[in-house]
């Protein structure tokens, strides 16, 4: 698509969205940090440039930002504290830091995140505030930093450890997927997976060819940890602690917490805490019990990877005789 019809269609959308309601234009201030053009350019690349469709999806996804008081979701922890970093040490994710350009780099434990530990909503809350503290703080401050707008990350897949049983995750990895995809679109510059074991080598196959040519551009399967590849892109500093040496995997007990960017003992989950702590405290907002935030219903073209990926974890187990998949990890 050229450049003029970019514009072009920048342009338009930007005509629709003033004639939306008050609440909707203010919620949007949080969505674009001062940077509503490059929001807008995320939700048009969402629906393939389809000006209407990218307007449809914001508005829906303003509306359920008000619905569901994301603009204050920063304001309400996760107590008590051992309740987080429960939930820290099954939902494994962190900022491990910065590539060369300057581009936060998420760290994933995906083979080993369990989700075990909470209910479905103190997951997906913790995912959200995770996502609203990037784009409001992570995001703004390497912007200031390297003095260009920056408005995406970069994400590291640990397949360490991914089993047949990661089935039983299904429902809860659909509905942060689907959140992520509906209303933080395009946030992942690259997708880099490292460790895979031969199960997800067998549903990558399977899915790939499902995917929008835009999202397969993305993801780049690195042999073993990756190291010597990210490296070209990030100091060793920034490398997530699973790409530090060779067969070194996601580890939710490390023996040196502040070094994992998944424990609640590294530098991001203490600042990203203690953050949300004293936004409560200012609003006098401190209370126990989980955000129930609705999920929105999934796109179908994304409902039918999930059974695509469903289908073929069955026939692994099939083949393996097992529903760990042990046998060819």
């Amino acid at each position: 698509m050229g450049a003029a019809a970019c514009d072009a269609a920048v342009e338009e959308l930007t005509r629709l969205l003033d004639q939306v309601e008050e609440p909707l234009k203010q919620t949007f201030q949080n969505v674009h940090q001062g940077y509503p053009t490059d929001t807008l350019v995320r939700f048009l690349k969402a629906r393939e440039w389809h000006v209407s469709k990218a307007c449809d999806m914001l508005v829906d996804s303003l509306n359920w930002r008000i619905q569901n008081e994301i603009d204050s979701i920063l304001e309400k922890p996760i107590i008590p504290v051992d309740l987080y970093r429960s939930i820290r040490e099954t939902q494994l994710v962190g900022l491990s830091g910065y590539s060369k350009e300057g581009i936060p780099v998420f760290a994933i434990g995906v083979g080993q995140s369990t989700y075990d530990k909470a209910s479905v909503h103190y997951y997906v809350q913790s995912h959200i505030q995770i996502n609203e503290y990037r784009d409001r703080i992570v995001l703004p401050m390497a912007s200031k930093k390297f003095g260009r707008p920056i408005s995406t990350c970069i994400k590291v897949l640990d397949m360490t450890g991914l089993k047949l049983s990661a089935l039983n995750q299904m429902k809860i990895l659909t509905a942060i997927s689907t959140v992520d995809d509906l209303n933080y679109p395009e946030k992942a510059e690259t997708y880099y997976i490292v460790n895979a074991p031969y199960i997800f080598s067998a549903c990558w196959k399977v899915v790939k060819p499902l995917l929008q040519e835009r999202t397969r551009k993305k993801v780049h399967v690195l042999h073993g940890c990756g190291r010597d590849e990210l490296l070209k892109i990030m100091d060793h500093s920034s490398l997530p602690h699973f790409c530090q040496r060779e067969g070194s995997g996601s580890s939710k007990n490390s023996s040196n917490d502040v070094n994992n960017c998944f424990s609640l003992d590294h530098p991001f989950h203490q600042e990203l805490y203690h953050y949300i702590e004293e936004q409560a405290l200012n609003q006098e907002l401190i209370k126990q019990g989980s955000l129930h935030v609705n999920i929105p219903d999934q796109d179908p073209e994304d409902a039918k990877i999930v059974e695509v990926i469903e289908a073929e974890f069955h026939k692994l187990g099939e083949q393996n005789g097992s529903v760990n998949g042990e046998h060819k990890e």
